[in-house]
């Protein structure tokens, strides 16, 4: 079997533009992977079309061996456009050699450990912007059946936070938790902001409502400015959304700096470099919440990974309402009472059609309205 086309597709989403791959074999099967990057679609999706140079002509069962050699062979190192594509090209292999061999891809990651996974929403904020706003939409969510639920309180406070601002934050604090009741999970994410004297701040105000992690309280890539914030507190510290592999949470580990893992498989490296990320959190006794904001595909494979693996404790989704996103889609992954349920089909397990892909073509969003559009 050899590798005869890869081709990459941007569909514009609400406030995000997904990024999504087919690759195609010379015997007719074909497998899906996404690359979703904020603001830098068509950078990765250029990215895409020069790993398809090397990839055409390989054989895709060959997964592992042409990771390592794209990764490799990199020679400005790996950063996030780079292992993004390599990501989606990763997942496609993943789903190409589970529908040649007719089992699942959590099968091939050495069988299923569960058959579901806790779900977070995010998103579910869209629209409240006063403490009661969002407290109703958070018991609104919870009458979904989700049982956790995460958002970013601070809007555009950065580096410091003033009194005023802070005070803000606890306000929908409680008045989230009044409304939901002590059973359900508030996560808090920080989107790197804060330097480290305010996120323990921040941290402090935070306990009396019991938060389940506070997400990158500051910037990721400080890892010593992170192991402070974590040692300081004993408000759980969730980070790596933005890490591109296995050797920045190697570090974070060493430096001390996490409590939950937060690999995002559209980014991380995929499902080779993602079943890695999660041994080597397992072996340090660190929880694996993957990061996962976008499009189905990444879903998929997340899910896969999720009921592989031992240390698995939660999984994110977005439930924002698009219209036509089941349109796209073969298969829907939908929480059902707060939980994602793995599905039996061969791969993957899903596949978008190219043709409803082709009418949501990519749309300019600035980074600016990405960043702030989910600012709570």
């Amino acid at each position: 079997m050899k590798i005869t086309d890869i081709r990459p597709y941007i569909v514009t989403a609400h406030n995000d533009n997904w990024v999504y791959i087919k690759v195609e074999t010379d015997e007719g099967v074909t497998g899906v992977g996404e690359c979703s990057l904020e603001t830098r679609e068509q950078t990765v999706r250029a990215a895409v079309l020069e790993l398809k140079r090397y990839m055409l002509g390989k054989d895709p069962m060959e997964s592992e061996k042409l990771f390592y050699m794209l990764f490799r062979d990199e020679y400005w190192g790996a950063g996030p456009v780079l292992v993004s594509a390599l990501s989606a090209v990763d997942m496609a292999l993943w789903d190409i050699k589970g529908k040649c061999l007719n089992v699942p891809v959590y099968q091939l990651l050495g069988g299923k450990f569960r058959d579901r996974i806790r779900v977070y929403a995010n998103r579910w904020f869209l629209g409240g912007e006063t403490p009661d706003q969002l407290a109703f939409l958070a018991e609104k969510t919870v009458k979904k059946g989700y049982t956790a639920m995460k958002w970013d309180p601070f809007y555009k406070a950065e580096h410091t936070i003033t009194a005023r601002e802070l005070k803000g934050v606890t306000e929908q604090m409680k008045a989230i938790r009044k409304a939901v009741g002590d059973e359900v999970d508030l996560l808090v994410e920080g989107h790197g902001r804060f330097d480290p004297y305010t996120a323990k701040i921040i941290a402090r105000e935070l306990l009396p409502y019991k938060p389940y992690f506070f997400e990158e309280p500051v910037w990721q890539e400080n890892l010593d400015a992170l192991a402070e914030v974590r040692k300081s507190t004993s408000v759980p510290i969730a980070s790596g959304e933005r890490w591109c592999t296995k050797y920045d949470f190697r570090a974070a580990i060493s430096a001390g700096a996490i409590d939950i893992a937060q690999p995002d498989l559209r980014v991380c490296g995929g499902l080779t470099e993602g079943k890695k990320i999660a041994t080597l959190c397992e072996a340090n006794h660190i929880p694996v919440a993957p990061h996962n904001i976008h499009g189905q595909v990444g879903t998929a494979a997340s899910m896969h990974l999720a009921c592989s693996i031992p240390n698995a404790l939660i999984l994110e989704y977005s439930v924002e309402e698009i219209e036509w996103k089941e349109d796209l889609f073969d298969y829907q992954y939908k929480p059902i009472d707060g939980y994602m349920y793995i599905n039996d089909r061969p791969g993957l397990g899903i596949d978008f059609y190219e043709d409803v892909a082709l009418r949501y073509p990519f749309r300019d969003i600035s980074m600016v309205q990405t960043l702030y559009s989910s600012a709570f």
